[in-house]
């Protein structure tokens, strides 16, 4: 409070030093102040009258330099009057303005009224001015169980340089819990709202202070950047992706955070923080998504009509003062909504600002990416930006895609009005991806076809074709040596069966039949073995791997041997009508040669096949 008095003691000095400027008189002026949130919204009816005999085409407009730093949106309209019909609004021209002979203290700026106000006439026009960051928390520090208070400061009387004859104020609260305000003359208090006046007969540059503590734990959201992509695509969509690094602007947060006192009383233990957030995105927006770094986010809410799509969001956690948080928002939206033609050239027509309801954002970044190939790019966006290019390479670009980005700082509701972006585009740009995909497919596949028919392998006359081909053949011809080996292994196998089945039933003659099938067959192996083992000893090939070849031969021929005599040993034991174990003793030394035999067979055929 005391460093408002002293700049108000500054400015009290600097404009009883000021003189008056030309000979107009604002004959009323309704002021009113919204404080329903954290944006503050200034309304004023002013009617100006000329009473000098020269024409007038301008008038001034005079804030407080500190309130001037804080102002993000001033606009001037003609006034309507109560009961006409609305017409469109057609804003006035706002410039700023340095007059001769004015305090620095004061920060102007000029209205350029339709037409000249000759002596006597007067114009009456409305004007909006809306400040960011004008409520300031005392205490500035609060509890999770604590309230919000803030204070407001300005003037009752409006200030102006020219003198005005009446004016009266009005200040619109939340609601009715108020810490304390200004009482100054004709100053009433009706429920939420605080009038004070009307005043008259108030000369040039009068300055009367006022400040209102009160209760406020609307939400203070504020986005301290926010990143919109906006990429078109001629194929039938417009793709907006928003980026928000938010963080509540009111009273910071002290103390430990209870979520399970939060839950029970959500408006008593967490009056000043908010749950949630409103954004009003375009109708016919689709594809919706809410996201963050660690991933989607479900607590989200969508609901639409024709005329709107509304999206209620929840961040993680409650936002109390101070505390941050990130997120993505994107949807997808028609194009032909949005996009546009004339006098040869396309123009993307769409909101400039973030859809969410009464946000202030201190950064705002857009970028328009615009498709390969366009060129000729203009911007009009009804109040000023920073404006440069860029480019974006995306799937299937060559050259990329040039990017158009608008930045501006302090950003409220009331800069999300629609600007243009306007671009020369050729309709055969529009084939290159699609001819690209196809040219891709098509190279493959004919790469494809190439290469399944195209003989790609070691000339047919190379000395290294010639010794892979001749070793291919001698791995066939060992497999089929592998193949004969085991064929006699299960003859012998058959052998020990036959046996097998004497010693149950007795049947000599049938164990006898057994034996001569068992010949016949080992001979035609025989035969069959003998022209392999030819080809392998003349294949330079087979030098390797010969000597373990005719070793195994060589094995399996004793093995063979040691079978029939075994075999003949016990049919003659049971010709004879020995005992069981009278023919288990005379074979008894064979059987552990056959078992040695067997299994140093059993060891070439796995070494074999190995190499």
């Amino acid at each position: 409070m005391k460093s408002f008095r002293f700049c108000f003691l500054m400015l009290t000095i600097a404009i009883l030093a000021s003189p008056a400027l030309s000979d107009l008189v604002l004959s009323k002026v309704d002021r009113r102040i919204y404080l329903t949130s954290h944006i503050v919204r200034i309304s004023s009816t002013v009617k100006v009258e000329n009473a000098g005999p020269e024409k007038e085409s301008l008038v001034l407009l005079a804030f407080p330099e500190q309130q001037a730093k804080n102002m993000a949106y001033l606009m001037a309209t003609p006034h309507e009057g109560k009961g006409k019909v609305k017409n469109p609004v057609v804003a006035l021209p706002v410039e700023a303005a340095n007059p001769k002979d004015m305090p620095a203290a004061l920060t102007f700026y000029s209205v350029s009224l339709p037409k000249g106000l000759a002596e006597g006439d007067s114009f009456t026009f409305d004007v909006l001015a809306v400040f960011t960051h004008a409520l300031r928390p005392i205490p500035e520090q609060i509890t999770q169980a604590d309230i919000q208070l803030v204070l407001y400061q300005d003037s009752a009387h409006y200030l102006s340089p020219y003198a005005v004859k009446v004016q009266s104020l009005s200040v619109k609260l939340p609601d009715s819990r108020i810490e304390s305000y200004t009482k100054l003359e004709n100053t009433k208090i009706h429920g939420s709202e605080i009038k004070y006046g009307p005043y008259e007969n108030l000369p040039s540059f009068s300055y009367s202070p006022i400040a209102v503590h009160f209760e406020s734990n609307l939400p203070f959201a504020v986005a301290q950047e926010l990143v919109r992509e906006i990429e078109i695509s001629h194929w039938g969509n417009v793709q907006v992706t928003e980026h928000y690094k938010l963080i509540h602007g009111g009273a910071q947060s002290k103390g430990e955070f209870s979520r399970l006192d939060f839950l029970a009383r959500p408006n008593v233990r967490g009056a000043s923080a908010f749950r949630y957030l409103v954004a009003n995105l375009p109708p016919r927006a689709h594809s919706v998504y809410y996201r963050d770094e660690i991933g989607n986010i479900s607590t989200s809410h969508l609901r639409g009509d024709s005329k709107k799509t509304e999206l209620l969001i929840e961040p993680r956690y409650p936002m109390f003062g101070g505390w941050r948080t990130a997120f993505t928002i994107g949807y997808g939206l028609p194009l032909q909504d949005f996009l546009y033609e004339s006098d040869g050239k396309r123009f993307l027509n769409i909101t400039f600002s973030s859809p969410m309801v009464e946000l202030v954002i201190d950064a705002l970044i857009v970028k328009v990416v615009l498709p390969e190939g366009s060129s000729d790019i203009s911007v009009a966006a009804s109040f000023p930006v920073e404006q440069w290019q860029e480019t974006k390479i995306s799937h299937l670009d060559i050259d990329g895609r040039p990017v158009v980005v608008l930045k501006k700082t302090n950003v409220v509701p009331q800069h999300n009005q629609f600007f243009q972006v306007y671009y020369h585009f050729s309709q055969l740009s529009m084939l290159r991806e699609p001819l690209m995909l196809i040219s891709g497919f098509f190279f493959f596949f004919v790469a494809c076809i190439v290469y399944m028919h195209a003989d790609i392998s070691i000339s047919k006359s190379s000395a290294s074709y010639l010794a892979k081909q001749q070793w291919e053949e001698v791995q066939a011809v060992i497999q089929q040596v592998q193949n004969i080996i085991s064929r006699c292994l299960t003859t012998h196998d058959n052998l020990e069966a036959s046996l097998r089945d004497l010693s149950r039933t007795g049947n000599i003659q049938a164990c006898k039949a057994a034996r001569k099938a068992a010949d016949g067959l080992l001979k035609e192996l025989s035969k069959e073995l003998k022209p392999l083992l030819t080809f392998l000893q003349s294949s330079p090939s087979a030098a390797q791997v010969l000597p373990k070849v005719e070793e195994l031969v060589a094995k399996e021929r004793e093995l063979q041997e040691k079978v029939m005599v075994k075999h003949s040993t016990v049919v003659d034991g049971y010709e004879k009508k020995l005992g069981a174990r009278d023919i288990e003793n005379r074979v008894a030394l064979q059987q552990q040669k056959l078992t040695a035999l067997r299994q140093e067979v059993d060891d070439l055929l796995e070494f074999i096949d190995e190499i």
